[in-house]
């Protein structure tokens, strides 16, 4: 499945674009953003996506369009929840971020008629090709999921889905013993198991799988404290020197992993401020050109930049209310 396709499912309730005018475009990012190698599942990862960033996307593609390169890094240390921000380790950053959390008290847990609110904005980039601009994709969305969203799990496209209510209730019963929990992190977010998407790796499943519990909304305190000292555990987990931006433009941390036998890292980005989850970004982690072929002759030439954002999420706002519509 290619991944314009998977993130036009992330939103099964709103319309989708015409198949037959986007392929072309579609087709060309993923491609390119692939660089010939196993698609990121992005299906999982960016489910909160709306499908109109996903479109806008695909037209950026079908326009040859570079979108925005990362920006300069800022290297200030400010203050956060636990004094002075040190970006030595990821250890260090994640089990600070974890005894942060740890004095924090949890709220209830949301009843069954409530409902999520997100919102979210979203950035994306394919590379530069033949004297294209710079011209960044935008899209600030707001999401209402119910709390318990049974129906939709139950017979929705996406098997990695799973309801606020299922992540809050997993969460809350993760071990303290770091391998133990990213042993069930794994199986509650299993890897794919066919020809076209074969088995992850267990470090890049572990980092992929916790990442998308980090990332759900409510997640207690306590939990997501266990959740970072696991994920300071994973092989390969870095943490970037600076801070970095998100989609929406503010500083993040950055807990970052390079992909295996690819050219680009996922990151998990928290807030420096509180540690509370503030996004995902998929990054070049070094240069390389890509060449896009009919098979009997060469097209077009991609050329992907070390630093350079390919996809970027930031939440903006995260909220338990009573009714669809409502904001806090």
């Amino acid at each position: 499945m290619d991944e314009m396709t998977q993130l036009r499912e992330l939103r099964a309730d709103a319309p989708v674009p015409d198949r037959g005018a986007l392929a072309p475009g579609r087709q060309r990012l993923t491609e390119a953003a692939a660089s010939g190698g196993r698609a990121r599942r992005l299906r999982a990862d960016w489910r909160v996506t709306a499908v109109g960033a996903a479109a806008a996307i695909t037209v950026a593609a079908v326009l040859g369009t570079q979108l925005g390169d990362a920006a300069a890094p800022a290297r200030s240390g400010p203050a956060s929840a636990s004094g002075t921000l040190r970006l030595d380790s990821p250890a260090g950053v994640l089990n600070r971020a974890a005894d942060a959390l740890e004095k924090q008290s949890a709220g209830p847990e949301p009843r069954d008629d409530q409902w999520i609110y997100t919102r979210t904005a979203q950035a994306a980039s394919q590379g530069g090709q033949n004297g294209s601009s710079p011209g960044p994709v935008k899209d600030d969305p707001d999401s209402w999921v119910p709390y318990d969203n049974s129906g939709a799990a139950e017979n929705g496209k996406d098997d990695d889905y799973r309801t606020a209510r299922q992540v809050y209730r997993a969460a809350n019963t993760l071990p303290d013993d770091p391998a133990q929990l990213l042993a069930k992190i794994r199986s509650f977010y299993p890897t794919d198991h066919t020809a076209e998407s074969p088995p992850e790796g267990k470090a890049q499943h572990s980092f992929r799988a916790i990442g998308l519990m980090a990332q759900a909304y409510p997640v207690a305190p306590a939990a997501l404290a266990r959740i970072y000292r696991a994920m300071a555990t994973i092989p390969g987990v870095h943490v970037t020197d600076h801070l970095v931006k998100d989609a929406a433009g503010r500083e993040a941390i950055a807990i970052t992993r390079k992909e295996d036998g690819g050219h680009e890292q996922r990151e998990i980005l928290l807030s420096p401020n509180d540690f509370s989850y503030a996004g995902m970004r998929f990054v070049v982690a070094e240069n390389y050109a890509y060449t896009l072929s009919d098979g009997k002759v060469e097209r077009q030439t991609f050329t992907f930049k070390a630093g350079q954002i390919l996809t970027s999420e930031a939440r903006i706002e995260a909220a338990v209310v009573d009714a669809k519509g409502e904001k806090p």
